[in-house]
């Protein structure tokens, strides 16, 4: 299982995250189609898969349905995944208004 403020890094793109909540479910992380790997680890030399390659936004949180978040702290073209499944950006809560 990948831990709580694990910095990992894409192999196929730019793209790094800080894993905010772990779950079990973040076993087979991915972005782009490849394995994501810990930041400064020797890179595999994987292609992008154009299935995944709608990209991540810095600065925004992505989650799973089981509630496990990752951080992007770099854009990249890669789309971050678990079990092939895309994550989706995590939803802002909604202040009350101070009337």
């Amino acid at each position: 299982m990948i831990k709580n403020g694990a910095r990992l890094s894409s192999q196929v793109c730019e793209t790094q995250v800080i894993v905010v909540k772990s779950t079990a479910a973040l076993t087979t992380l991915t972005c782009g189609g490849a394995a994501l790997v810990p930041i400064g680890a020797e890179q595999g030399g994987a292609v992008l898969d154009p299935d995944f390659a709608e990209g991540t936004v810095l600065g925004k949180r992505y989650a799973h349905e089981s509630g496990a978040e990752l951080l992007v702290t770099r854009g990249g073209a890669g789309t971050l995944a678990v079990d092939g499944i895309p994550l989706g950006l995590k939803q802002t809560a909604q202040l009350p208004s101070s009337d």
